[in-house]
């Protein structure tokens, strides 16, 4: 399956105007279900749906535990996940807090209640410890793997990177939620220890983002642009380092230090 989409469409210049080929980012949308019950219909890029499920039941509080998927099967003609849990594990579906449908916008767009957002991961106890010199190497790593941004410009990234600073994996998506959970769900099917590594993000930070990280134990957070007041807020009360503005060789350290 292609991953752009190819449109005709009129560029306008000073003499007048062309009709070009444009490659789009593709926007579709994915239902998620589990053991047969539909959980959410997020609307992501195409591609690495495996992950993205197994990210976004761990992100939402569904699953805390490593080895509770017994299988994962991507349906990507119909557009859905079916996700299976050993038989073992108990599931509270009251705990998801979105309605049906999220959009790739904002995640936080799909919460039934303001009250609803805060999820009840424990702090981290010690974000780990990353040199000024490796936090200012890992983004152009990141930029280098953005592939389906040169040719759309229009797809957000996450990487996930060691304390040494190598990238361990990065995602592109429509929506810079779904990257995220794109990196966690990865790491979980790959058994990679989410305490060791920080989490790097293309453009903004937001509380999602925060929120996201922390359920899957990332305790370092950096952001190429801003941070939300509500980000800083949630990372020092959940003990998160959060960087943003991170553009080498300057960057700002909102909560925690290096």
């Amino acid at each position: 399956m292609s991953k752009n989409r190819s449109v005709t469409m009129l560029r306008y210049h000073e003499t007048g105007s062309d009709s070009v080929s444009d490659q789009l980012a593709l926007e579709e949308p994915l239902e998620i279900r589990v053991d047969g019950h539909p959980v959410s219909v997020v609307m992501r890029t195409p591609g690495d749906d495996e992950e993205l499920a197994a990210g976004f039941l761990i992100s939402e509080g569904i699953i805390d535990r490593p080895g509770a998927f017994r299988k994962i099967e991507v349906l990507p003609d119909e557009n859905r996940v079916l996700v299976f849990l050993e038989d073992d594990l108990e599931i509270d579906f009251t705990r998801l807090t979105r309605h049906l449908f999220t959009g790739s916008s904002c995640g936080l767009c799909g919460k039934a209640t303001l009250d609803a957002i805060f999820t009840h991961s424990s702090p981290v106890e010690r974000p780990i410890e990353i040199s000024a010199e490796i936090l200012c190497a890992a983004p152009p790593l990141l930029r280098s793997s953005q592939d389906r941004f040169d040719q759309t410009g229009g797809l957000h990234a996450a990487g996930l990177f060691s304390k040494t600073g190598q990238m361990l994996v990065s995602r592109e998506d429509i929506g810079r939620h779904n990257a995220v959970d794109k990196i966690i769900g990865h790491a979980y099917l790959h058994q990679i220890d989410l305490t060791k590594t920080f989490l790097l993000v293309s453009g903004r930070v937001s509380f999602e983002i925060m929120q996201k990280a922390l359920a899957a134990r990332i305790s370092v957070v950096a952001a190429i642009s801003a941070p939300s007041s509500l980000a800083v807020e949630f990372a020092r009360e959940s003990g998160q380092t959060l960087i943003a503005f991170l553009r080498p060789p300057t960057f700002n350290c909102y909560t925690g230090s290096l």
